[in-house]
């Protein structure tokens, strides 16, 4: 029961506060390392750019924050298909 709880303490931790980093952290080496911004912000483009399709004037830091939403998620897919991955064999 303790490690049930302590499982779903870490699982919060991990969802909300070290994917949201990772997916700055990755953010910010790929653009170190030389990735052009629009390929880097891609995701974040497709956004911004549906958005205004829509009507609607959004500023740069929407395609920002939904780069970094869509890294978040992929980081939390990632983690949740390790956990399935180990649970299944042990």
């Amino acid at each position: 029961m303790i490690t049930d709880r302590r499982a779903m303490a870490l699982g919060v931790v991990a969802l909300l506060l070290v994917a949201p980093a990772g997916a700055a952290v990755i953010v910010g080496a790929l653009l170190l390392f030389g990735v052009t911004p629009h390929v880097v912000f891609l995701p974040g483009f497709i956004v911004k750019s549906r958005l205004e399709a829509f009507g609607f004037h959004v500023h740069n830091r929407v395609a920002v924050l939904s780069t970094v939403v869509v890294w978040w998620a992929i980081i939390v897919l990632a983690w949740l298909g390790m956990r399935r991955l180990f649970r299944g064999n042990a």
